[in-house]
């Protein structure tokens, strides 16, 4: 078995790339180690090409599974189950870099299969997920133009790392992902904090010089073990067909992509398709298929749009290149939901609404890294209606998830921190028409909303997504971009930001790289655009309302002493329990005493947090309480001040007369006003009375009674620790 393996050296560590020892039956398997963390990636290409195929049927799958970090999964069955959030978005990643770069007219299946075999916590495998696919790749028989390279970029202290840790994006201000060729970058995705066009163009400047060493050292291992690539036949369309279906088509194509309004545009394109199906079919019969008519249909018209954009820079709504659609504003239009807005660009409509909950209702996700909590959650829908579709609705699926996360991302660094605004939000966009950039929709859309649910967010947040259509030394960035636009253009572009900065990036290329200058021209024009959407935006809302919905939750919150938090709770939870069920509230308690009560009822959260105060109280020397007899005994009666905790008056303290008993003047359940006179080095309290004891009658004193006492060291219970949940919901 001969094992081969190169490395290179990324930020200030090893990066290590081997073969030949796992999955040999793969067309080809890597192992790509940083640190601690592996990762095998499999590629695998089906010998024969299905009849009636017309697109590249890729398929990426990423995989973490928990041994990987040392651990067994929760629940109850103890495998791991359907892809996670965090598997989806690093499969996704995977295959938008990798995917141009198979051969035109290649339609045979593949599929790419990676798995996290070791993860040390600091390392996310995600990157070595990318590059593994790239890997497999090249040194496979599979047709595969080039290799690709990725790496996150991290800004600490202004200084930008390669690769940063889990610890260090922490305090990170930009968290991007970039993926690239040794020719120019191919993808970009990521968050950042308000930072310049500028500092986002260093970034990924800086990234590429990394991406080149990986891609190096990709070749130098294709060179050690690689095998010869093999000859699939290329799907390629026929050049007399395409000839006759321009003589029918092409002189009216130009007129028909120009048509106003999408829906009319795609009825004009789908009779000018079914012309030439018919007259090609009539004239030749059956030496065309239908599908290879539809191909020719197509790139014809693909012809045609990119022709006017670059020659008359007009597009098929007959905006120019920099022009914006219309946009309309509303919010408030949902009368019971926490917060609401609808925002409407051209035909992409989307319909954001924001619920606020209790810290209860935070997302708790297993993850390599064990259990993690997410208050923010945004949530993306993209009916069938909304293109005028019909199909089944089974769940969000990669593409839903993918942009409900960029949008989520392009919000969350105005979202609140928790100790400022203690609700855990969610945002749910549904988008009820497309025509393009939806998913800026839902961040235009979702900022409306949580102004309108009166979240104190640090700045209004916008969206545009550009385009990229380029010929050689022709080319032209567009704003705002169609559906169309996207289907046939380079380039998608998505940023999103506020007046101070961008706050996140998403880049998609569908030819080889760009150079810097078009990396430029395309952030500025987006900046433009997205501060037009901005001062459109803010005449609707302009900042958040200072109250939230009088159908939210009222929330407030506590620190109470840790080590009282089991007094709280009580036995079994039967003292939290009882006041939820008194008080109608719910109650939050994490590890470090942080208590959230919320209701809908301001009064009934006040009332439950007076209540926790009393239980977690202490007794304080000259402070005067209303207390209660809980025993009388010869020597005095034991009053209890504060749940669960009493104090003693001495029966010397009780009459100017001299007593047999506490019982001659007190009786147990009886209420009396009390001051605490002294607590001992041992922590009893001792107290005076001052009203509430009866009037001394010789005549009715009887003998002493025993003492009945409450035992002070009651079972107030236990705090309760459930592994890796810092926070109890009752």
């Amino acid at each position: 078995m001969n094992v081969y393996s190169v490395e290179t050296v990324i930020g200030n560590q090893k990066l290590i790339f081997q073969s030949g020892k796992l999955a040999k039956q793969a067309n080809g398997a890597v192992t790509v180690q940083l640190a601690d963390t592996v990762v095998l990636a499999t590629a695998v290409a089906s010998d024969s090409m299905k009849e009636g195929t017309d697109f590249f049927p890729l398929t990426v799958d990423y995989r973490e599974k928990t041994s990987a970090a040392g651990r067994i999964p929760g629940g109850y069955i103890k495998r791991e189950g359907r892809p996670t959030e965090k598997e989806i978005l690093t499969a996704r990643l995977t295959d938008r870099p990798i995917r141009p770069l198979f051969p035109d007219g290649f339609y045979y299946e593949v599929q790419i299969m990676n798995s996290v075999l070791s993860a040390d916590g600091e390392n996310d495998p995600d990157i070595l997920s990318m590059i593994g696919a790239s890997a497999s790749l090249v040194i496979s028989d599979i047709p595969f133009l080039k290799p690709v390279g990725a790496v996150r970029v991290g800004l600490v202290d202004d200084e930008l790392i390669a690769n940063p840790t889990t610890t260090q994006l922490k305090t990170s201000k930009i968290d991007i992902v970039v993926a690239g060729t040794a020719d120019g970058v191919m993808m970009v995705e990521g968050s950042s904090h308000e930072v310049s066009e500028d500092i986002m163009i260093n970034a990924i400047d800086f990234a590429h010089a990394q991406i080149k060493k990986i891609v190096d050292v990709q070749i130098e291992l294709q060179k050690l073990c690689g095998k010869p690539k093999k000859n699939f036949a290329l799907y390629t369309i026929n050049e007399d067909l395409l000839k006759e279906t321009a003589d029918i088509v092409e002189s009216r194509m130009e007129d028909t992509v120009m048509t106003q309004g999408k829906s009319a545009r795609q009825e004009a394109l789908s009779a000018l398709q079914a012309e030439a199906i018919e007259k090609i079919t009539a004239k030749f019969e059956d030496q065309y298929a239908e599908a290879d008519i539809k191909q020719a249909f197509s790139k014809i018209q693909k012809d045609a749009v990119r022709r006017l954009i670059l020659e008359k820079g007009l597009r098929g709504d007959g905006r120019g290149p920099e022009d914006i659609r219309q946009i309309t504003c509303e919010v408030g239009l949902l009368p019971r939901t926490h917060g609401s807005a609808l925002f409407t660009r051209g035909e992409t409509q989307a319909l954001a609404i924001t619920t606020l909950g209790s810290p209860g209702s935070e997302q708790r996700m297993e993850e390599l890294s064990g259990e993690t909590t997410k208050s923010f959650m945004l949530h993306y829908n993209f009916p069938p209606f909304s293109v005028g579709e019909c199909r089944p609705v089974r769940g969000p699926g990669r593409r839903e998830i993918g942009h409900g996360i960029l949008a989520e991302r392009s919000l969350q660094y105005v979202i609140p921190k928790a100790e400022d605004f203690p609700y855990v939000i969610r945002l749910i966009s549904d988008i009820l028409e497309s025509n393009g950039s939806s998913s800026m929709a839902s961040v235009c859309g979702g900022t409306l909303s949580l102004m309108d649910a009166g979240v104190p967010i640090k700045a209004p947040v916008a969206g545009i997504a550009m385009g990229l259509v380029k010929e050689g030394d022709k080319v032209v960035v567009l704003s705002d971009i169609l559906g169309s636009e996207d289907a046939c253009g380079d380039m998608d572009f998505k940023v999103s930001g506020t007046a101070s900065g961008i706050t996140a990036f998403q880049m998609d290329l569908k030819i080889e790289g760009i150079s810097q200058d078009i990396m430029k021209t395309a952030l500025e024009q987006a900046r433009k655009g997205r501060l037009h959407i901005l001062d459109i935006m803010v005449k609707t809302l302009d900042k958040p309302r200072a109250n939230i919905s009088d159908y939210a939750p009222r929330i407030s919150t506590m620190q109470i002493d840790p080590d009282k938090i089991g007094t709280v709770i009580g036995p079994g939870g039967k003292v939290i329990k009882k006041m939820i069920e008194d008080f109608k509230v719910t109650i939050d308690i994490n590890d470090d005493g942080i208590v959230s009560v919320a209701s809908t009822e301001k009064d009934a959260v006040e009332k439950a947090m007076n209540h926790i105060r009393l239980l977690t109280a202490e007794p304080e020397v000259g402070v005067t309480y209303d207390g209660v007899v809980k025993g009388v005994a010869e020597f005095g009666a034991f009053v209890e001040i504060l749940p669960g905790k009493d104090g003693m008056v001495h029966v010397s303290k009780l009459s100017e007369h001299r007593l047999r008993s506490a019982a001659d003047v007190l009786s147990v359940g009886d209420k009396v006003v009390v001051k605490v006179a002294e607590i001992d080095d041992r922590g009893r309290v001792n107290l005076d009375i001052i009203s509430g004891a009866r009037p001394y009658d010789p005549s009715t004193a009887g003998p002493a009674p025993k003492s009945n006492r409450p035992d002070r060291d009651r079972d107030r219970g236990g705090r309760r620790h459930d592994k890796g949940d810092s926070r109890r919901r009752y």
